[in-house]
């Protein structure tokens, strides 16, 4: 990723056209001609298999797209889908836990006015580093309440075991307290906690910045009120700042749907597309970007209230050698 030339391959658009030739390839070499395709993926796995289906139709006769937010562009989807469910998964499993998180964020910033504030609010969460603003610590927390929700599945169900955190505080546990209590639920009892999400980026959360930077514009925002997240809408003109700064490029919020579609997909998708299901968890806040229903006879939507990609996850309950 530190090289620009390289980097500028980095697309999704150059992934599927990888993948056609690694297919067309792997076809000749193993006389294969006749034999049928289907792609398959996952979260950007899935916008893949659906877009590599558009348009290597000749290719792939049909695809499965797991947990594809393919309407999270150009504002099809509203910016606060995402967050919306996430809010919605922690009130179902507790209402007193969701309204405690809603009610944190106020509690944060009025410790961090008071005079060494930030002080008092590294000792309380046991950050591994003193803290530069209230902001580091809320973005950890959103971190830490969006993976919840997105990954909430058995055995671990991150979203139950936050929430018995707060709500299994002591009587008389603040709400600062009963915040904590809910990250040594989930995280585990640890000498410091590290709140710097940026401290440690893997070369896929790298390459995901920078996608997101350079096409996949995913315009994920908050509103007022609208969920038990503080307000934060998503601006176009301070993202293009951030993508400039990091990687000299600026983002092109229309690029996907120009490219591959979006708008009017119903209308669009029932004139040339075909072969297609789209499965969502309705409880994955990506699926607020997904297709949910049924755009024609052989584009199908397949939804179940699990959470994201469930549907590549292992069911065997041992493993069994192949071939």
């Amino acid at each position: 990723m530190k090289n620009a030339t390289l980097r500028g391959y980095f697309s999704s658009a150059q992934a599927i056209a990888d993948y056609a030739e690694i297919l067309l390839h792997v076809k000749h070499k193993f006389a294969a001609q006749y034999s049928p395709i289907i792609v398959v993926g996952g979260s950007y796995g899935g916008k893949l298999a659906s877009w590599f289906r558009l348009k290597y139709p000749h290719i792939a006769l049909g695809a499965l797209a797991s947990s594809a937010p393919i309407l999270y562009f150009d504002n099809i989807t509203p910016q606060n889908g995402y967050y919306s469910i996430v809010t919605k998964d922690f009130e179902e499993v507790s209402k007193n836990c969701y309204q405690t998180i809603k009610n944190s964020w106020a509690e944060i910033d009025k410790v961090a006015s008071k005079p060494k504030g930030l002080s008092i609010l590294s000792q309380r969460f046991k950050t591994c580093a003193h803290l530069n603003n209230s902001d580091e610590l809320k973005d950890f927390l959103d971190t830490m309440y969006s993976v919840a929700a997105q990954y909430n599945q058995p055995p671990m169900y991150p979203v139950t075991m936050v929430c018995k955190g707060i709500d299994g505080a002591p009587a008389g546990t603040d709400v600062i307290g009963r915040i904590f209590a809910g990250v040594v639920s989930y995280r585990g009892n640890r000498t410091c906690y590290d709140t710097n999400v940026y401290n440690y980026p893997s070369e896929t959360s790298i390459g995901w910045e920078w996608q997101t930077c350079s096409e996949i514009v995913i315009p994920i925002g908050r509103g007022e009120n609208d969920t038990m997240f503080p307000a934060y809408p998503f601006d176009i003109h301070e993202f293009t700042k951030s993508c400039k700064d990091i990687y000299g490029v600026p983002p092109r919020p229309h690029w996907i749907t120009t490219y591959y579609g979006g708008h009017d997909i119903k209308l669009v998708l029932n004139r040339f597309g075909s072969n297609i299901i789209f499965s969502n968890g309705l409880r994955d806040p990506y699926s607020s970007g997904g297709v949910l229903e049924d755009l024609s006879e052989s584009i199908v939507a397949i939804t179940t209230p699990k959470v994201h990609t469930v549907w590549t996850y292992c069911t065997r309950t041992k493993l069994i050698q192949i071939g």
